[in-house]
Parts: C-alpha cells; sequence; structure tokens
C-alpha cells in the first residue's frame, strides 16, 4: 500500500470516527428530548425519571449507593426518593442485612412500570424494526459497542464527579 493510499484510508477512518461521534451527540440530545417528554407524561422531574429507571435496573439499593450512581448529593437524592414514594413510584423498606437498623434500601413498584412501558412502546418498536435488518453478528458487534461506550461514558462521568 502506497503511502497516500493509507493516509486517505486514515482520513477515511478519522472522518468516519466524526461522524459516529456527532451521531452519538444527536442520539444522546433525541433520547434526552423523549425522556423530558415522558417525565412530563408521567408527572415527574426529569431528574426523578432518571433515579427510577436506575432504581428499577440496579435495585433494591441504598439511597447512598443511588445517589453516588446518579451523581446527586444525598440531600437532592432524600428529595427525588420523597417525590417518588408520594407518586407510588417506590418503597423504602428496613435493610435487614445491614448492621445499622436505621438503613433503608429503595425498590420500584412493579405494578407502575406498564405506565413507563407503555410511554416508550413507539421507540422500542421502532427499534425492534430497525434491529430486524442487522445480522446476529452485526447485532453483536453494535451490543459489543454500546456497552463499551456506557462503559466510557460512566468512566467519564465519574472522573467529573471527582474533579
Amino acid at each position: 500500500m502506497s503511502p497516500a493510499a493509507s493516509g486517505d484510508e486514515a482520513r477515511r477512518s478519522r472522518r468516519v470516527a466524526s461522524e459516529i461521534k456527532d451521531s452519538l451527540r444527536e442520539l444522546s440530545n433525541q433520547l434526552s428530548l423523549l425522556n423530558h417528554h415522558v417525565s412530563a407524561q408521567l408527572a415527574l422531574k426529569d431528574v426523578d425519571l432518571d433515579c427510577l429507571e436506575l432504581i428499577t435496573r440496579s435495585g433494591p439499593i441504598s439511597p447512598s449507593a443511588l445517589a453516588r450512581r446518579a451523581g446527586l448529593h444525598p440531600a437532592t437524592m432524600t428529595g427525588v426518593l420523597d417525590r417518588l414514594q408520594k407518586g407510588g413510584w417506590i418503597v423504602r423498606e428496613r435493610d435487614p442485612e445491614a448492621a445499622d437498623r436505621r438503613a433503608v434500601t429503595i425498590r420500584a413498584l412493579r405494578d407502575r412500570s406498564a405506565e413507563v412501558f407503555q410511554l416508550y412502546s413507539g421507540m422500542n418498536g421502532t427499534m425492534d424494526e430497525l434491529l430486524a435488518d442487522y445480522s446476529e453478528a452485526e447485532l453483536q458487534l453494535l451490543a459489543d459497542f454500546l456497552r463499551r461506550t456506557t462503559t466510557a461514558g460512566r468512566n467519564a462521568t465519574a472522573a467529573l464527579g471527582n474533579a
């Protein structure tokens, strides 16, 4: 391969990498807007919906672990949890395994999850149609890329949170 050809290939790779990063930023914006509309439909604040998702995926979870994962101050987390509990989205339960008898865990109430799922059904249906166009090997590549991208985002978030 000639030096000019390898230089052209490197430029094309940089251009495609830049397009991927731009697309990820646009995807982030679109998902943020979708989540904002879902929050409004559920009469939740955006941060409340984010925390509800974390509780649903990670729960039961302690309030302090949730605050760390969400990057929120514990006092802010208390307000979020109060709103979610008042709205019937979560319960606080005593943690029987904790040394401190005051310790609680947070658990999402499954009977409310159908409301959230319904609001995302349009996006989920579209994703099913889109993913049907890919082979199993391509889906595995995409899943790997998204896992690695998520990890990179989590690490970047943690680094900024510790700054």
